[in-house]
């Protein structure tokens, strides 16, 4: 995980603090943003290792441009995030994480 970016999509302040302090204690260059259309400006200018992508955002549904990222940013491991519950999926290309996180998830994920 050392030297991974990574770009942290989501409109709760708190919750974008949290998972900076889990990357940064990994060496990782975090990148923050709290809606939908700078997080996408943010993928295309950084070109992160990692994007966890929020669902309910201010500006849109993040997860509706999973597809887009998954095209557009093969090298990107998109993670989508939410505090609610999604249909589910056999789909390798990503990861669903909900909220709230259990650090032992995450930690097994970045292992």
């Amino acid at each position: 995980m050392k030297g991974k970016r990574v770009l942290i999509v989501d409109d709760e302040a708190d919750f974008r603090l949290l998972m900076k302090d889990f990357f940064d204690k990994k060496s990782c260059t975090v990148f923050l943003a709290n809606s939908l259309t700078v997080g996408l400006e943010m993928l295309h200018q950084e070109n992160p290792d990692v994007m966890m992508l929020d669902n309910i955002l201010p500006d849109g549904l993040g997860w509706s441009k999973a597809e887009f990222v998954l095209a557009n940013y093969p090298r990107t491991q998109l993670i989508l995030v939410s505090a609610r519950e999604v249909p589910k999926t056999s789909s390798s290309t990503f990861s669903i994480l909900y909220k709230p996180l259990i650090k032992d998830e995450l930690r097994k994920m970045f292992e």
